[in-house]
């Protein structure tokens, strides 16, 4: 869903959901993106797949090269967000790096967001979008934290292309080590892990269309053949690209939490 022009450089996506279904496990996904979840009606139940669970109505994760698993009822309804790296710095204050793999109750991050769920819950669904919308406007004249670094900004768009981690270092200028040390510090994962992860997101986007067969999706995002997609999607979503369209693609095409890019 667009975002008014002032947030597009920080929010990818802003969506809201009402999904009704059975009870069961969603796979919130890796990719280069912090999300942010408002829930309505009940507390968001998330947490790394094997790992502890956490509880709360609005969420933000940061990068994470692992699967979360969300538990839902048999409604889910909210609003969904991907936050870009920059968008981090812009509207919470931080760099993305000081949340990576962590899952924080927004409350802790900026207070003044704490009563954005309660907001949405007193509005009609149709207007989330702009409750939303002023709730990020009004964060981003409250927060002065300084932008990444041009030539962290030009290497993550270089890695995020896909560009090899050396010739990327090249051309800003930098070590592969100092490179590393930047782009860790800006985003919580290496060179290599964003470069990965922007390749899994592309193919993601190819496998949620479920008209793309696999081999299709994996010559067109750069992997080596269907196998070695397989096999990047089972370390980073847990599960091979297959048996996700068989679990959540149902989810995802009526619009459930992380449908945008979960």
């Amino acid at each position: 869903m667009s975002v008014p022009g002032v947030l597009a450089p920080y929010v990818a996506s802003l969506v809201p959901y009402d999904v009704c279904g059975e009870p069961g496990v969603h796979i919130g996904m890796p990719s280069t993106c912090l999300t942010l979840v408002l829930a309505v009606d009940e507390p968001l139940d998330v947490g790394w797949a094997g790992g502890a669970r956490v509880s709360s109505w609005a969420n933000v994760a940061g990068l994470h090269p692992s699967p979360a698993e969300i538990r839902h009822g048999r409604r889910q309804r909210g609003v969904y967000l991907d936050l870009t790296v920059t968008g981090a710095r812009a509207l919470l204050g931080l760099p993305a790096g000081a949340l990576a793999g962590a899952l924080a109750d927004v409350a802790d991050v900026d207070p003044a967001m704490r009563d954005l769920p309660e907001r949405l819950a007193g509005s009609s669904p149709d207007r989330w979008t702009a409750v939303v919308a002023r709730a990020l406007i009004a964060a981003l004249s409250r927060h002065d934290a300084p932008a990444p670094r041009a030539e962290v900004g030009r290497a993550l768009a270089r890695l995020t292309r896909g560009a090899r981690v050396a010739d990327v270092a090249e051309d800003v200028g930098y070590s592969r080590r100092h490179l590393g040390d930047l782009v860790r510090a800006e985003c919580g994962v290496s060179p290599q892990e964003y470069r990965r992860l922007a390749r899994f997101e592309r193919s993601h986007a190819l496998v949620r269309d479920a008209a793309t067969s696999l081999a299709d999706a994996a010559a067109r995002c750069g992997y080596a053949d269907q196998s070695h997609l397989a096999r990047e999607w089972t370390a980073f979503a847990g599960c091979s690209p297959s048996e996700w369209r068989r679990r959540e693609l149902p989810s995802v095409q009526a619009g459930g939490p992380g449908s945008a890019a979960g």
